[in-house]
């Protein structure tokens, strides 16, 4: 393990620079509203506590079972630390390296006090990747990781947020990811903080000519569980799958802003979430499918479905397409409503009772989405929280 450097001691000079320009416009904004489209649906009304910002790493907790049966390389990032031995970060790279700048509060509180994301590029990607990123105490935090995948190459990478204590926090985790041309990546994030954190999510992928993505996202934990996503489909044939399946129970609320930015010609995205709530849990998908004049050729499709297992609980789903080019493919579909009562009754019929045939329903409905996380013991694992989730609902009387 290294020892941490002090925020900003180890800055490249682009670094440097950039997050003093941030300091000095943080000090100028303030929560972002919900009156905007952005943040619509959200409670905002919280402390982001960047004046007990992490300045260093608290104690790593142990490999847990997630992790029992990856096959590749580990690393670690405790409390937006990099506290692995051989990696280095964005924020000491002598080349600049492309991260978010959305102008909000937390986007540039981000670029004014993150450690610096982990680098993952040429050489660690020579085995699959887990990144065990841990959020250990109260302090709010700001971890990293950004994948450069090398033209030509094939990467692997799964990114595990998880809380090491019940403590509640304040974290804002970006991940970001360049794919040169011809190039794939493999990229499966599961969100997994407890139920006390409010987690404010970045992602940004920018494909090159013919590179290809595969993006899985789980929202299993958070109080508030937020991933804005941008794809850009920079490079003529480039094409990307995009996956995610989230379940929110209690007072949860899991929100998803998806934007596929189709720039170059040739580009194909399939995008497909998933998502059950319970008990007072909210979930919101905002997608949006935007074609510039250069995307000619384009297909691109994005579709939500959502389960409501309880009365208090509510799904938001919002598929947008913004077209500006005029050959193209493209399409999108939601859904929002309870489990199937024609399913439940042929399930019956072959002896099942009310509650199991629920559980299968249940089962099948995520197993499309599940099915595609690369390692087998991870989606196993994906698998039994989800299950057990709303087995305990039924128990408690609570679905």
């Amino acid at each position: 393990m290294t020892t941490a450097d002090t925020i900003g001691s180890s800055d490249a000079a682009w670094m440097a620079e950039r997050r003093s320009a941030a300091s000095t416009a943080l000090a100028t904004l303030s929560m972002p509203s919900p009156r905007e489209e952005i943040w619509r649906y959200l409670d905002l009304d919280f402390d982001p506590g960047l004046a007990a910002a992490a300045t260093e790493p608290g104690d790593t907790a142990p490999p847990d079972a997630v992790m029992s049966g990856w096959e590749g390389s580990f690393i670690s990032v405790v409390d937006g630390f990099v506290v692995s031995e051989g990696v280095g970060t964005a924020s000491a790279s002598e080349s600049e390296v492309a991260l978010p700048d959305d102008g909000d509060l937390f986007s540039t509180a981000s670029r004014a006090f993150a450690p610096g994301a982990a680098l993952i590029g040429k050489g660690l990607l020579d085995t699959p990747v887990f990144v065990d990123v841990q959020s250990t105490g109260t302090a709010t935090s700001f971890p990293g990781v950004h994948v450069d995948v090398p033209a030509g190459s094939d990467a692997t990478v799964l990114v595990r947020y998880r809380s090491t204590t019940g403590e509640p926090a304040t974290v804002v985790p970006t991940v970001t990811a360049t794919v040169g041309d011809n190039a794939r990546l493999t990229l499966t994030v599961i969100q997994d903080w407890n139920y006390r954190t409010r987690a404010m999510g970045r992602g940004v992928v920018s494909l090159g000519r013919d590179a290809g993505l595969t993006l899985t996202e789980v929202g299993l934990g958070g109080l508030v569980g937020r991933l804005h996503l941008d794809v850009d489909f920079v490079g003529r044939g480039s094409h990307a799958k995009v996956y995610g399946a989230y379940f929110g129970e209690e007072d949860q609320t899991l929100d998803y802003r998806y934007f596929m930015n189709h720039i170059g010609t040739d580009t194909r995205c399939d995008m497909f979430l998933k998502g059950a709530v319970e008990d007072d849990a909210l979930s919101v998908f905002t997608g949006l499918i935007r074609i510039e004049e250069s995307g000619q050729k384009t297909e691109s499709f994005q579709t939500n479905r959502n389960l409501i297992l309880s009365p208090g609980a509510s799904a938001q789903s919002v598929p947008n397409l913004e077209i500006l080019a005029n050959d193209v493919k493209c399409g999108h579909g939601s859904s929002v409503g309870p489990l199937d009562e024609d399913q439940r009754y042929y399930l019956m019929s072959r002896g099942l009772t009310p509650e199991r045939a629920d559980r299968l329903q249940v089962h099948g409905f995520f197993e499309e989405v599940i099915d595609v996380i690369p390692d087998d013991s991870v989606a196993d694992w994906v698998r039994t929280r989800i299950n057990d989730k709303y087995v305990t609902a039924q128990q408690e009387g609570r679905v």
